[in-house]
């Protein structure tokens, strides 16, 4: 029997575990970001997080204020140690079992705790502060669980949530295989552990930023899990994907399986599809996120469970990206367009996680414009607003960066005048972005920045063109 047909009916026989599985829930959590400048109140945001008929929430820290404002509710809760938190906690026990204290007995069981999350995507980060703390991740999980044993917690579970560049190859699904610069130092010993455990490995997965990337060949139909006669055959275990999240889903079990670990649970720490962009940002928009979250939550929340090719059956613990827009996040437009409500805590269309909503009582959904690429021309100029003390060291940044970005705006040159701030800033920001956009620059600059498709010459500005 060769090594892939052996992991394939390994695969078939685990998935019977799955059917049975304790401790997994079928209703679908909340992302509960706070990046925001005009957010609701913790209380008005759980609230929020109520009526949407959430089963779970998940914060990006220990807030103590969002946990005692859970206490005594019936969401089941996800917590985090942060990045930078992570080297200290592995270094000493003290260290973990304070942590410990402060953010989980201070509150447990009143507040209904059932993850800790150590980091977040941090395999993503491959700075040498990063790598030191990819050496320092299980060694922390190691501590944290060793403290919850030591207090007779057993209903908590530890895990880390990382993203899908933790691949080196996803495609087919039967290939999936770890990077090898983290397959032996960090994957073995974080299976091993999340085995033993019996956790569950935490998974941001994205089928927007897939199929954006390559919309001629995926279908968006097929990204939104739209029930369609669309469908792929995995050339190597024969599996049929009707819909591309089981494709990468599934690509993690087999990449687990490779290593020797058949059984472990998955979770989805983070998905959903972004409602707005950047007009550059194909497929952006009110009608696909709305059409992708409430066919996940079908999908998520079915009776019998659905699970995946690989893991028919299996209940997938899932948590949707996000509840609020979030204004404060840097990066494309997207960035900042991924919540079920505006920042003001108005919906931005009609959800219910709960899944006993049938999609035809939804009303209708504005209609999508951007599912193609955008062919026009796109500027980045000053956003209306801008701060006059921050836009002067934006320009600064901007020119700094060399390369002939703010060659124009040298006195006598054919962009010095008029002589406005506003003016050489949205010069500056255009050739910025025009110049280095190739190596990840976005027309953002901190909110400074938006990008326009109306000529900024017709108002008279010099500006550089991207």
């Amino acid at each position: 029997m060769s090594l892939f047909f052996y992991i394939t009916w390994v695969l078939v026989l685990s998935s019977k575990f799955y059917l049975a599985s304790a401790e997994t829930s079928d209703k679908i959590g909340i992302n509960y970001g706070k990046l925001g400048s005009n957010l609701p109140s913790s209380y008005q945001s759980i609230e929020s997080i109520k009526f949407l008929k959430a089963g779970s929430v998940k914060i990006y820290d220990a807030n103590p204020e969002i946990l005692k404002l859970l206490s005594g509710t019936d969401l089941k809760v996800s917590i985090m140690v942060q990045n930078h938190e992570i080297i200290d906690i592995a270094s000493k026990q003290k260290v973990a079992d304070q942590w410990v204290h402060d953010n989980v007995l201070s509150f447990y069981p009143e507040t209904m705790i059932r993850f800790i999350l150590v980091g977040n995507e941090i395999l993503s980060q491959s700075s040498e502060e990063y790598k030191q703390i990819w050496k320092n991740l299980v060694p922390a999980m190691h501590r944290i669980k060793k403290c919850l044993n030591a207090h007779n917690i057993h209903n908590i579970k530890v895990g880390t949530p990382l993203a899908m560049d933790i691949f080196q190859t996803t495609f087919p699904p039967s290939n999936g295989t770890f990077r090898s610069d983290i397959s032996a130092s960090v994957m073995e010993p974080l299976l091993q552990f999340l085995n033993r455990t019996k956790s569950f490995f935490f998974l941001d997965v994205y089928p927007y930023f897939a199929w954006s990337t390559n919309p001629k060949t995926i279908s968006l139909d097929f990204a939104l899990l739209r029930e369609t006669n669309t469908s792929y055959t995995d050339p190597n275990s024969g599996l049929v994907y009707t819909n591309l999240l089981d494709q990468m889903l599934d690509s993690v079990i087999f990449a687990m399986a490779k290593l020797g670990y058949s059984d472990i649970r998955l979770a989805i720490s983070e998905t959903g599809w972004p409602n707005a962009g950047d007009f550059d940002q194909i497929g952006a928009n009110i009608y696909n996120a709305a059409t992708y979250n409430r066919n996940l939550i079908k999908k998520m929340t079915s009776k019998p469970a659905l699970g995946t090719p690989a893991r028919p059956g299996s209940i997938i613990p899932t948590f949707i990206f996000s509840l609020y827009d979030e204004n404060q996040k840097t990066g494309p437009g997207t960035e900042r367009h991924w919540g079920m409500l505006h920042g003001n805590g108005v919906p931005i269309y009609e959800i219910d996680l709960s899944g006993n909503r049938s999609l035809s009582q939804y009303r209708p959904l504005p209609l999508a414009h951007n599912n193609v690429p955008y062919k026009g021309k796109v500027w980045c100029v000053v956003a209306r607003g801008a701060d006059l003390l921050a836009l002067t060291s934006a320009l600064g940044y901007a020119c700094g960066q060399g390369n002939g970005t703010c060659d124009a705006l040298v006195p006598g040159q054919r962009c010095y005048q008029p002589l406005s701030l506003y003016w050489h800033a949205s010069y500056a920001f255009s050739s910025y972005w025009a110049k280095f956009m190739g190596k990840g620059a976005t027309c953002y600059f901190n909110g400074l920045a938006q990008q326009t498709i109306i000529n900024p010459r017709k108002k008279g500005i010099c500006i550089s063109k991207v």
